[in-house]
């Protein structure tokens, strides 16, 4: 009977535990004003180096994630992107998309170093693979890949891809996994190759954006417009749990730490997924965040959220040529959300 209680104890100590994990209450705590004119789109932090990086139309915001406050700026990046980083080659690369180019900076000093033309059109997102040392362009429009030496800035290749690439998830290890937002798909790459491998339909869930993995477990987190939240196996491409979301996703993370992957929504919300085992999953929070908060960024050092925004006029009177106009964005309230657990 003692071992039998020890046993009935210690398993309400583990279903405890793991139901305190898939529970989560992040919540805003502070506002970063930025102010300026213009908008946003991708946003990238630093852990090591406690910066985050943040595009802001032409140009990078450099916010100190411990003071929470501005303390730099990368200049002259046109149609700004998504934003990567190479501690170890001491540089950061933004997708300059009204150029068709990526811009180079130095991390230490911020300061522009190189501009490398790109074989496609409208680079959107960027990657650092680190075992290959390569920079990857995702060109939106231009529905194709170009792949450069991150030393030396020379082309190593395109991939036709024939869709319009979205957010990449990376193993570390050598693959990189790409959402293809009109063909509800994802590539899979080897970087050492430079070659697609592999190819995941998504159907019936549609139109892919936010992407992030889980390197350990093989598990990769895909937000799609379509208001769904997938969990796939990186190896096989089989979805293995959904989950609903909010409306106009643009991005995804996942935090080691705390196993919670976020997908993170136009509309206003953010969905917080906990990853109780390889192959359970829990639906742990919807964080009401603000409208126009479409991407994001973890530190997974204090497991605290990043998430640009702005204050929004009312919306034009619909035309027929603009069935669905946009809302403007009030000049000087942008800003940057800080969430915490």
């Amino acid at each position: 009977m003692l071992c039998a209680n020890r046993v009935s104890v210690l398993l309400s100590v583990l279903l405890g535990f793991a139901t305190a994990n898939a529970n989560a209450d992040y919540h805003i705590v502070k506002s970063i004003q930025v102010g300026g004119a213009g908008g946003w789109d991708y946003l990238e932090a630093d852990p090591i180096g406690r910066r985050l990086y943040v595009s802001h139309e032409n140009h990078v915001v450099v916010i100190d994630m411990d003071t929470l406050k501005v303390v730099g700026d990368v200049p002259n990046s046109p149609g700004m992107g998504g934003v990567a980083l190479s501690r170890e080659l001491n540089r950061g690369f933004t997708a300059n998309g009204d150029e068709d180019a990526v811009g180079v900076f130095e991390l230490s000093t911020l300061e522009p170093i190189a501009k490398w033309k790109a074989t496609g059109r409208r680079p959107n997102q960027i990657a650092y693979e680190p075992m290959t040392q390569r920079v990857f362009s995702f060109n939106s429009t231009g529905r194709n890949i170009t792949v450069f030496d991150g030393k030396t800035g020379n082309v190593l290749s395109t991939l036709e891809v024939d869709g319009r690439t979205e957010f990449y998830a990376m193993d570390g290890k050598g693959m990189i996994y790409d959402s293809l937002q009109d063909k509800a798909t994802i590539i899979a790459i080897d970087a050492k190759m430079m070659k697609v491998v592999a190819t995941y339909p998504l159907a019936p869930h549609t139109q892919p954006a936010g992407t992030t993995m889980d390197p350990q477990t093989r598990r990769i987190f895909v937000a799609c417009r379509s208001k769904s939240f997938l969990i796939l196996d990186a190896d096989t491409g089989k979805i293995l749990a959904t989950f609903p979301i909010g409306e106009r996703n643009d991005a995804a993370k996942f935090d080691p730490g705390t196993r919670l992957a976020f997908a993170s929504n136009g509309d206003g919300t953010l969905a917080v997924v906990h990853e109780d085992s390889p192959d359970q999953f829990t639906l742990a929070q919807t964080v009401k965040t603000e409208y126009g908060a479409r991407t994001m960024a973890v530190d997974t050092k204090t497991h605290r959220v990043f998430m640009p925004s702005a204050d929004w006029g009312p919306a034009p009177t619909p035309r027929s040529d603009n069935p669905n106009p946009r809302r403007p964005m009030v000049p000087g309230s942008f800003r940057v959300l800080v969430l915490e657990p």
